[in-house]
């Protein structure tokens, strides 16, 4: 995998980001009512959830994973329920906490979820449905609604 370096001098600090290694952490694919669903007329009603984590793995070094779980339904029979966590490791340096917490939360998923899109549409494609393609997501504005969120908690356990 190429190394994709930002580096910047920022008063004594050098920032750091690289892409260490990302990989398919896990994947799975259950088909419920096969064979019968095959048979049906395909009209079919997704629901996709994403997730995010991550964990530091050294002093510099972190796990982030994503998880895409994409469940289908036609006629109210689940059809498949597919879930891909897709990860990396990225070396994170020299960011203050904020801007550590958005790498984390906004930017590596943003890195993450074109292999999560691609290991979904693959998967399903070669159950033998058409290939389910995730919409982009704006990884920015997720993360934003999340501290928003966070915030609202905060404020309303404080009273």
């Amino acid at each position: 995998m190429p190394e994709a370096d930002v580096n910047s001098r920022s008063s004594d600090t050098q920032q750091q980001f690289v892409i260490q290694k990302v990989y398919l952490k896990d994947a799975s694919l259950e088909i419920p009512n096969a064979p019968e669903i095959f048979r049906a007329e395909w009209r079919p009603q997704a629901d996709v959830k994403l997730d995010t984590e991550h964990r530091l793995l050294d002093e510099t070094a972190y796990e982030v994973i994503i998880t895409a779980t994409v469940t289908t339904k036609l006629d109210g029979k689940t059809a498949y329920l597919c879930e891909v966590h897709a990860a990396g490791i990225f070396t994170i340096a020299g960011f203050d906490n904020k801007m550590l917490a958005s790498l984390l939360g906004s930017y590596c998923p943003a890195i993450l979820f074109p292999y999560a899109r691609e290991a979904i549409s693959d998967f399903t494609s070669r159950a033998g449905f058409p290939a389910m393609v995730l919409a982009p997501v704006n990884f920015d504005v997720v993360y934003a609604q999340q501290l928003a969120e966070q915030q609202q908690r905060q404020t309303s356990e404080s009273r």
